[in-house]
């Protein structure tokens, strides 16, 4: 009996490499996302020579959208995939991002809620540069989204400091 648990347990430790092709396929993204930074760039570069100020800076802000999905979408390969599969041996690399290995699930959840919530902010922000062109409902609408977010972010990060504190953690 204690050989066929042995044999289940190993089972299900394997089983932990069923998700590297998701991690492969937010690689695949990451790859699909920097054609639609080229696009968006070759967009804005008419609009910095020709464009109206508020055209140039919805434009940039775009830019920067991409990017932190682009980071958000690094952070959860990297963290998810040595949280969840396996260490990535760089072999002391000097280009090894600082916090890599060291992100754990609650803090893999407030850095995708924070990424959430500065996107949703240039969102707004892209929103308040046409603010004529909106309707007061889309533009409540669009606050009410973002506040959500900042509000859930808000909850995540005391529901974790909380939680912390209760199972021993010294409150860092």
């Amino acid at each position: 009996m204690k050989r066929l648990e042995n044999q289940l347990e190993k089972m299900i430790f394997g089983s932990r490499w069923l998700l590297a092709p998701f991690y492969l396929g937010l690689v695949a993204a990451l790859g699909l996302l920097l054609v639609m930074f080229a696009k968006e760039f070759a967009h804005f570069v008419p609009l910095v020579l020709e464009g109206k100020e508020s055209d140039v800076i919805i434009g940039l802000l775009s830019l920067i959208d991409v990017v932190m999905v682009a980071n958000l979408l690094i952070i959860i390969v990297f963290a998810g995939y040595e949280n969840f599969v396996s260490r990535i041996d760089t072999a002391g690399h000097e280009d090894r991002p600082s916090w890599m290995g060291h992100v754990g699930f609650a803090e893999l959840k407030m850095k995708l809620i924070g990424s959430i919530v500065a996107i949703s902010g240039i969102e707004l922000l892209k929103a308040f540069m046409h603010v004529d062109s909106l309707g007061t409902e889309q533009l409540a609408w669009k606050v009410g989204i973002h506040m959500t977010f900042v509000v859930s972010g808000l909850m995540f990060a005391i529901s974790d400091r909380v939680a912390g504190g209760k199972s021993g953690h010294n409150g860092e």
